[in-house]
């Protein structure tokens, strides 16, 4: 057996544990990253990027079938569009490659080296890596446990025929007819919109109330009206019994105990993800456990001195940026740097259509922490930015403490409100007050400018509403 050692040892080269292994690289510590698939995890594989870019390329479809019928803008017409999802598909995996390739070249100029396959902890300070070619031991002094997320299963839906995950959804050979999802969280909600753009009848059942669940309701509404008007049919309150036959009907039972078929070509499971703690031999360690996750404290440490945990297996948000926060730090106090992870500036970004961001806290969140707050609101309908997209359906919330109009808080619902993000974040990140937010000047016209807006409604001074 071929062995091994390093300063800094990362098991799993997703979003978190490739930029822990980058980072650490250009630090000085010798790296090693260990992963079975390509670098990038699940984000840039099979999750986030590719999602995108079929979400993209339904747009601007849909986009061209309006334009055919004339349901657009005024004066734009086409001729009638076509779409070969399987070059669409094609070219996803063009755009999955290319950046497989960015970080393969970027472990190569950090110097970290990549290891293929799959590793199991001897102890917390050593791992074997099972490969086609045989076993390599690997020790190290710091090992960060970035294994990632796995898509969550149903017992009366087990993946497999016509049941699907968000992976094989991602690469099918053309739309299904018929579509119907199992749980309308981002995910489903995403998948959904795209699919239906893309000429497939999509039904949606949840079994909560409402789509999107950890959403505020005033924020899924206007999504909720954009499905209803692509022809996408929502059933909430419902639960999946499972399928009549191996290739039958989704059955379905509403909360007054009714059963109801669905015709459907595929079944997409989107119940949620958990994280992958077995596998990767866990029981080799002593490590505390908060429910699914590992227990990390504010540095990401687990309870074994020299172990990290970062990602979707250190708890929620499960998000790759967050992600991405945590492997650089871990990886810049390995190198002897003080660093603690600040968790109130992460924003969440639903890209459905209209697209959803929120950052910090919402008008609930800040009431049941007892704050008493100021809220400010401006609809995208008198934007001129919006105007001029065709697209007016949304808006911008601050929610300010009331006291010192400290921002804790903003949310956006729109078309591309997802380009926001960053300059939301700022602001809870830069102790911004609404007078900061209000006095910076924003260009115009453009979408930018709403969240001043909403700042200028907060203080009782609202220009253009």
């Amino acid at each position: 057996m071929n062995e091994m050692s390093c300063q800094f040892l990362v098991i799993g080269a997703g979003p978190g544990g490739y930029v822990a292994a980058i980072r650490a690289g250009q630090l000085g510590l010798d790296t090693v990253v260990v992963d079975s698939i390509k670098p990038g995890g699940t984000c840039l594989n099979i999750g986030c990027i590719p999602s995108k870019a079929l979400i993209h390329a339904a747009d601007e479809y849909f986009r061209m079938r309006e334009a055919a019928a004339a349901e657009a803008i005024p004066g734009v017409t086409a001729g009638t569009p076509s779409l070969d999802w399987s070059d669409v598909v094609g070219w996803k995996d063009g755009i999955v490659n290319r950046l497989n390739n960015g970080v393969t070249g970027l472990f190569k100029k950090a110097r970290v080296k990549l290891v293929e396959g799959r590793a199991r902890f001897v102890d917390g300070k050593t791992v074997i890596v099972t490969s086609e070619t045989g076993e390599q031991r690997i020790s190290a002094e710091t090992v960060v446990i970035a294994t990632g997320s796995e898509p969550i299963a149903l017992k009366t839906l087990p993946f497999g025929g016509k049941v699907i995950s968000s992976t094989e959804a991602l690469s099918l050979s053309a739309p299904p007819e018929t579509l119907a999802v199992v749980g309308g969280g981002y995910i489903g909600v995403e998948l959904g919109t795209a699919f239906a753009k893309a000429g497939s009848r999509v039904t949606i059942v949840e079994a909560a109330d409402e789509i999107l669940p950890l959403y505020d309701g005033d924020l899924v509404k206007p999504v909720r009206q954009r499905l209803q008007k692509l022809g996408v049919t929502v059933m909430t309150g419902a639960t999946a019994q499972g399928l009549a036959g191996e290739d039958g009907d989704l059955i379905i039972e509403t909360t007054k105990g009714e059963e109801r078929r669905i015709a459907c070509d595929r079944v997409l499971v989107t119940v949620g993800r958990r994280p992958v703690t077995e596998g990767w031999g866990r029981d080799e360690l002593v490590l505390e456990m908060d429910g699914p996750f590992i227990r990390t404290d504010d540095s990401r440490r687990t309870a074994m001195c020299g172990v990290y945990a970062i990602g979707d297996v250190a708890g929620e948000p499960m998000l790759a940026h967050k992600a991405m926060a945590e492997g650089e730090m871990v990886a810049e106090i390995a190198a002897g740097h003080r660093r603690v992870f600040d968790h109130r500036a992460i924003p969440t970004v639903c890209f459905t259509d209209p697209e959803i961001v929120t950052v910090g806290l919402s008008p609930l969140g800040a009431k049941a922490a007892g704050i008493e707050t100021t809220i400010g609101r401006f609809p995208l309908s008198a934007s001129g930015r919006a105007m001029s997209l065709d697209r007016e359906d949304g808006f911008v919330r601050v929610v300010a403490r009331t006291d010192n109009h400290l921002v804790l808080g903003i949310e956006a619902v729109g078309a591309t409100v997802s380009e926001l993000s960053a300059a939301f974040s700022l602001a809870l990140e830069m102790g911004a007050c609404l007078e900061d937010v209000a006095g910076t000047i924003h260009a115009h016209p453009t979408l930018g400018e709403s969240f001043q807006e909403a700042a200028l409604a907060a203080l009782g001074k609202a220009l253009h509403v």
